[in-house]
């Protein structure tokens, strides 16, 4: 199994996206008349769709640079469209501007409906999540596999959201509220900012990354400020209530039969672990891993597990023990037989109690999980 990374930075293309070898830049035409952009790798196999996140600049090459050309090598095709709102995404016309939850999910169904792709294994990080959520609650039959990695699970989830000043485990706690951790003045200066502060692998964070991003953003700031729309790709438009209703999440995410895990930072700064251990609590059909060393955008900041992770889970509908104990696998609740190979020692008993602070989550993990064979 090829668990390489990929290929380092060659600078920006002539459509201004980071020139990766394995990645291809590709445009489609949807049913609303829009152009589509998208990243596509591989040629052959099941058919993989990945969606960003949505901080200002983000796009199908920032959120999964890292993992699209590892899945593409390993026998899957991979798809990451840029979103309404974000990347190359079309700025003629204010409808595609539209970001809220309910254009999205049309946007989804229309990208696979234009490229005949019936069923996938779909993940998303932040509000790629989202998106990918709200796929999977309207269109399950669609749905092969997913893997959520640093978002929200709608309305299942009943506990008060926790801000990152109140996070016990992230490593900058002062980074500020969503949205103001995210505010961008436009400059690079700024946007280089931004992502050393959601990015745990500073590293990662490559010169023509932020120079991509920066233009990126830019570029759909300036339509939509244009068009007369608030410069903001997550302000405006909200869904009216009826509209919500579409993918309300309670007595619903928890009845699918659809695969799913979720992969949460244990030091992410926007959305601090504590929520992603709320929603662990809430949804007794996802496995959850906590990976550490991990912030808001883990695909990014540890590739080498989280690409084990999915080429495992996508190609056998499992994890390995050995990749789960890498990557965090939660003990919060019992560990799914379906979703995690189970060791010859058995699983581990829950104990949530473990991670209450960082502390105890390391000595908890440790006398769990050592005397547990592979």
């Amino acid at each position: 199994m090829a668990e390489q990374q990929a290929a380092p930075a060659r600078g920006l293309t002539d459509e201004d996206i980071i020139d990766i070898p394995g990645l291809a830049s590709r445009w489609v035409r949807l049913e609303d008349g829009r152009r589509a952009h998208y990243i596509t790798a591989g040629d052959k196999g099941p058919a993989v769709v990945l969606f960003h996140g949505g901080i200002e600049g983000s796009s199908g090459t920032a959120g999964w640079r890292f993992m699209a050309p590892v899945l593409a090598a390993n026998g899957f095709r991979v798809y990451c469209p840029d979103q309404p709102g974000y990347g190359l995404s079309d700025i003629s016309n204010p409808a595609y501007l539209d970001t809220s939850p309910k254009a999205k999910n049309d946007f989804a169904r229309m990208f696979m409906d234009a490229l005949c792709i019936d069923k996938a294994h779909i993940s998303g990080n932040s509000m790629g999540c989202q998106t990918v959520l709200n796929f999977v609650i309207s269109n399950p039959e669609r749905v092969a596999s997913v893997m959520f990695i640093a978002g929200f699970l709608g309305d299942i989830v009943e506990s008060p959201f926790v801000p990152g000043s109140e996070g016990k485990f992230t490593p900058n706690p002062n980074i500020g509220p969503i949205p103001e951790a995210v505010s961008w003045d436009g400059t690079e200066e700024r946007m280089k900012e931004m992502m050393d502060g959601i990015i745990y692998e500073r590293k990662a964070v490559w010169p023509e990354l932020v120079r991509m991003r920066s233009l990126a953003g830019n570029r759909q700031r300036e339509a939509r400020i244009k068009l007369g729309l608030p410069y903001g790709p997550m302000a405006g438009h909200p869904d009216d209530p009826n509209s919500l209703q579409i993918f309300s999440t309670k007595g619903r995410l928890d009845k699918l039969t659809v695969p799913m895990i979720y992969l949460y930072g244990m030091q992410d700064v926007l959305i601090p672990v504590e929520n992603g251990f709320a929603q662990d609590d809430a949804v007794p059909n996802i496995q959850f891993f906590f990976p550490t060393e991990t912030g808001h955008q883990g695909q990014t900041d540890r590739p080498d597990t989280f690409n084990k992770v999915a080429l495992e889970f996508f190609k056998t509908g499992k994890v390995s023990w050995p990749t789960a104990v890498e990557a965090g696998v939660s003990l919060r609740k019992p560990i799914n037989p379906s979703y995690v190979e189970e060791p010859k020692g058995g699983f581990p008993k829950p104990n949530p109690s473990i991670y209450a602070n960082p502390e105890t989550m390391k000595a908890g993990l440790k006398e769990a999980l050592e005397p547990v064979a592979a």
